[in-house]
C-alpha cells in the first residue's frame, strides 16, 4: 500500500498524461487509498510553502535572460571567440564546440538549448573540415552536458526548491566540476583528433585573440556578472538573474537589434517554461507530504541502518538508481520522483546538501546523452539527420569519460566544495 503513490505516478506518466497531473493525481490517489484523505485539506497551504521561495524567482528571470540572449546573435559570437582561443589545437573545432559549450552554460543554464543551437552551426562546419557527421554529432550532445553544470542552471535552482537547499552554494559548487567535465572533454577530444587526423584551423579561419575577446565581452559579461555577484555577496541569485536580463538586452542591442516580435516570444516561450516548472513543484509538494506521512524516509533510513551503508556506500547506490533513471526519465521527471524519496535518507545519513545536490544533477544530466530516451541525442539526431543509435554509439566514449568524472566528484566532496567554502558562500558539512 505504501507503494501505490509512486506506482500510481510511474503507471499515470505512461499513459502519457502530463508530468504534472501524473505527480498530482497518483498522490492525491495514494491519499485516499491509505486511508488519510483527511489531510488534504492541508495541500493548499503545504503547495504554497513550498513555491514561496525567494531563490525561485531567480528560475524564470535566467530562463528569460537565455532566451533573450538566443535570440541576439549571441551563438556564433562565441563560436568565433572559442576559434580563436584553440584553434591552433588538433581537431580544433571540436575543442571549439566543447568551449561554445561552457560560455553557452553561462547564458542558457540548459543543455537542450545548447544542443540545438550547436547542432545548427557547429556540426555543419565541423563537416565542411573534414570531421564524420557522427563525430561531430556525437561531441556537440556530449558537450551540452556542461550547460546545466556550469552557473546559472535551471535544474539546480529545481533541485534547491525540492530540497531547500542553498541555491547560490550549488551554482558555486558547480563551477569547478563543469570546468573538470570540459577539460575531460577537451583531452579525449584530442586523443581522437591525433588518432583520426582532424585538423587544425587554417589563420584565415580563426581571428586574434584580444579583437575576438573585445567582441565577445559584452556575451562573456552574463555569467561574470551572475557568479561574481554572488560570490562578492553583492547579489542574491535573484537578483543577478534580474540584472542578468538587463545586460542581455544590453548585449542583444549590440549584436543584433531585437524585434519587438522576437521579444514577445521570448517572454511567452519563458512563461510556458516557467509556468510548467512551477506547476511540477505543486504536485512534487503533494508527493512529498504524502511519502512524509508515510514514513517512507524513515523507512528507508532504518534499511540503510540496517545495511550499515555508510555516506559513500549510500550515495553508490543512489548513483545507480539515478543512472537507470537518467536512461529512462527527463531530468524534471527523474527528481520529481527520486529525489523526495532518496535524499532525506542521504542528508540524514551526514552527507552535504550541496554537494549532494551537485552529485544528483550531473548523474541526471549524464542521462541526457543516455540511450534509450536521451534528449539530447534525440534532438541532435533530428536536427542534423544522423541515425539515432550510430549517434549514441559514438557518443559512448565521451559518456564513459563523464561518469568517470562523476566517480571523482563522489570520491571527492571537495571538488565541489571547495569553491564554495573559500569564498564564503557556504559552510560544507563535515562527513
Amino acid at each position: 500500500m505504501h507503494l501505490f503513490g509512486p506506482i500510481s505516478v510511474v503507471l499515470l506518466f505512461v499513459s502519457g498524461l502530463g508530468l504534472a497531473y501524473s505527480i498530482g493525481a497518483g498522490s492525491v490517489l495514494a491519499f485516499f487509498m491509505v486511508e488519510k484523505s483527511r489531510f488534504l485539506a492541508l495541500m493548499p497551504q503545504t503547495i504554497f510553502s513550498k513555491i514561496d521561495v525567494f531563490a525561485l524567482m531567480a528560475m524564470p528571470l535566467f530562463i528569460l535572460a537565455g532566451e533573450i540572449m538566443n535570440r541576439g546573435g549571441i551563438t556564433k559570437i562565441l563560436i568565433r571567440f572559442s576559434m580563436a582561443l584553440v584553434g591552433r589545437l588538433p581537431g580544433a573545432l571540436g575543442s571549439v564546440n566543447i568551449l561554445t559549450s561552457v560560455f553557452f552554460a553561462g547564458i542558457s543554464g540548459s543543455a537542450v538549448a545548447d544542443s540545438a543551437a550547436l547542432s545548427n552551426t557547429l556540426v555543419p562546419a565541423m563537416r565542411d573540415q573534414g570531421y564524420s557527421r557522427t563525430y561531430a554529432s556525437a561531441i556537440t550532445a556530449a558537450s551540452s552536458v556542461i550547460g546545466p553544470i556550469v552557473p546559472p542552471s535551471i535544474i539546480m535552482i529545481f533541485y534547491g526548491a525540492i530540497m531547500g537547499t542553498s541555491v547560490a552554494g550549488m551554482f558555486i559548487a558547480g563551477i569547478i566540476p563543469g570546468l573538470l567535465l570540459a577539460a575531460s572533454l577537451l583531452i579525449m577530444n584530442t586523443f581522437f583528433a591525433i588518432r583520426h587526423g582532424h585538423p587544425r584551423l587554417s589563420a584565415e579561419d580563426r581571428q586574434p585573440i584580444l579583437p575576438a575577446l573585445i567582441k565577445a565581452l559584452p556575451a562573456l559579461s552574463l555569467p561574470i556578472i551572475i557568479v561574481g555577484g554572488i560570490v562578492f555577496g553583492w547579489m542574491t541569485p535573484t537578483e543577478a538573474a534580474a540584472l542578468a536580463v538587463l545586460v542581455a538586452l544590453g548585449a542583444s542591442a549590440i549584436y543584433e537589434r531585437l524585434s519587438i516580435a522576437t521579444l514577445i516570444e521570448a517572454f511567452q516561450k519563458t512563461a510556458i517554461l516557467s509556468g510548467s516548472i512551477f506547476i511540477i513543484l505543486c504536485a512534487v509538494a503533494v508527493f512529498g507530504h504524502l511519502i512524509s506521512l508515510e514514513g517512507i524516509p524513515e523507512a528507508l533510513a532504518a534499511l540503510v541502518t540496517d545495511l550499515d551503508l555508510g555516506p559513500v556506500q549510500y550515495l553508490l547506490v543512489l548513483n545507480l538508481i539515478l543512472v537507470l533513471c537518467g536512461m529512462f526519465l527527463d531530468i524534471p521527471v527523474a527528481l520529481a520522483l527520486v529525489v523526495p524519496l532518496f535524499a532525506p535518507v542521504a542528508l540524514a545519513n551526514g552527507m552535504d546538501p550541496v554537494h549532494l545536490g551537485i552529485v544528483v544533477c550531473f548523474n541526471l544530466c549524464i542521462g541526457l546523452i543516455t540511450p534509450p530516451l536521451g534528449s539530447c541525442l534525440l534532438i541532435v539526431s533530428s536536427i542534423t539527420g544522423e541515425n539515432y543509435w550510430k549517434l549514441s554509439y559514438a557518443a559512448l566514449p565521451f559518456v564513459i569519460v563523464e561518469y568517470i568524472v562523476l566517480g571523482l566528484l563522489v570520491a571527492f566532496p571537495e571538488i565541489s566544495l571547495w569553491l564554495p567554502s573559500v569564498t564564503g558562500i557556504y559552510t560544507p558539512i563535515t562527513q
